[in-house]
């Protein structure tokens, strides 16, 4: 199936906006302004469920629930290198060698 010199705009299009759509879906978006806090902001969860971004907070007159910070995708995946050779005793002061 070949496409013509105008369909392959618009099939690009399509995709990209569907790929977009798909990445959108599964962002926590502030209940108030629809915008995404960013990482290391901190978001306000109150009684009704609803989560507002720090900018959004000063609307709200009573107190949060919880609050907290948001994390990066890659949170909680980090990876510890340690040095697992065995540790060689250097040998103390006035002790034989």
């Amino acid at each position: 199936m070949r496409l013509s010199a105008r369909e392959a705009p618009r099939l690009d299009r399509s995709l990209l906006r569907r790929g977009v759509g798909r990445l959108a879906e599964g962002r926590e978006r502030c209940h108030h302004c629809r915008r995404t806090p960013l990482i290391g902001e901190r978001v306000h969860i109150y009684k009704s469920g609803r989560m507002l971004c720090e900018l959004c907070r000063a609307l709200r007159p009573e107190d949060p629930i919880s609050s907290r910070l948001v994390h990066g995708p890659a949170f909680g995946h980090a990876v510890r290198i340690t040095d697992q050779r065995a540790a060689v005793a250097a040998p103390q002061r006035g002790e034989p060698e």
